[in-house]
């Protein structure tokens, strides 16, 4: 039986990309919007899901954030992938730059391009849309000045022209993308590990106590961002990317210690970097280390003598 893999669609989007590098002998399944994505792979429809989490210029796409840290849970991230975005414009051949009258494509896109659009296209509507490929889609139903942000394999599959490339406002962008399924990969040597913590009641000092467990055990925090809780105004969570995997002795050791210090706590997945760097440690921050002192200890409590019970 064949796996599928669930994207954010339809065909020609970013995320397709994505998943194909991902999964490329699986069966693509195009969803309509990121919360669908995560909802196929949580509910077992799919066996993997690609959705976009980061973009270079414009930053976290919240969508995901909040669909895996709002959403019931049973997926996990156990896979990223970064690919390069060169953001085209797109519209029916024959269009020119003063016939477009509207631009659309997904948030992210128009804010990756801001600066171009205001100086090429000031007076151009744009209108958000839930992808960039269903943005050409669109732009190919009618011929009167309606464009789109995408790419190029979108401009062949809805037989659009592109009018301008590149168009990002910063040249070297790129996105992240994360894999995700019901299950976390094991280690690897190179891995990150995602997490969503919500303080509860506001304490002093909370968030330092927090930073504290991870550098107290050598651990590089890669990303630190917070996000509303939804619950009220001023009431954050916070999502945290650690260096380590989840099956570490140090990474293990941290979130315990999280945990005592925080009304919830997430794992939002253990897995690969992109990148290819291999994490170097201490000596006293590897496993062997950690076993080492565990064992010490338990040879250590047995000449404790043992409170006689009372009756």
């Amino acid at each position: 039986m064949s796996v599928r893999v669930a994207y954010l669609g339809p065909d020609g989007t970013f995320a397709s990309d994505a998943a194909r590098l991902a999964a490329p002998d699986a069966v693509g399944e195009p969803m309509p919007t990121i919360p669908d994505v995560v909802d196929a792979v949580r509910e077992g429809h799919v066996a993997v899901g690609v959705v976009p989490i980061e973009n270079s210029i414009e930053g976290s796409v919240n969508l995901t954030l909040d669909a895996l840290a709002f959403g019931q849970p049973g997926v996990f991230i156990r896979g990223e992938i970064a690919i390069p975005i060169s953001m085209c414009l797109l519209a029916m051949p024959g269009t020119g730059l003063r016939d477009i009258v509207l631009v659309r494509s997904m948030p992210h896109a128009l804010a990756q391009s801001r600066g171009w659009l205001s100086e090429n296209l000031p007076l151009v509507r744009l209108e958000p849309c839930t992808s960039t490929a269903e943005a050409a889609r669109l732009a190919a139903e009618k011929d009167n000045g309606e464009a789109a942000l995408g790419n190029r394999r979108a401009a062949e599959q809805y037989g659009l022209d592109v009018l301008a490339s590149d168009i990002q406002d910063f040249g070297d962008n790129a996105t992240r993308f994360v894999v995700l399924s019901r299950t976390m990969s094991p280690a690897s040597g190179r891995d990150k590990t995602s997490i969503v913590f919500f303080f509860g009641q506001d304490r002093p000092g909370q968030l330092v106590r927090i930073l504290h467990e991870f550098a107290q055990r050598d651990i590089n925090l890669s990303k630190i961002e917070s996000r509303p809780t939804k619950r009220g105004l001023g009431q954050y969570c916070i999502f945290v990317d650690a260096l380590g995997h989840v099956s570490e002795s140090r990474i293990a050791g941290a979130l315990r210690c999280v945990h005592r210090h925080v009304a919830e706590l997430r794992v939002l997945g253990s897995y690969p970097r992109h990148d290819t760097v291999v994490d170097t440690l201490d000596r006293s921050e590897t496993d062997d280390a950690y076993a080492e002192a565990a064992s010490w200890y338990a040879d250590l409590a047995r000449h404790v003598e043992r409170q006689p019970r009372t009756s």
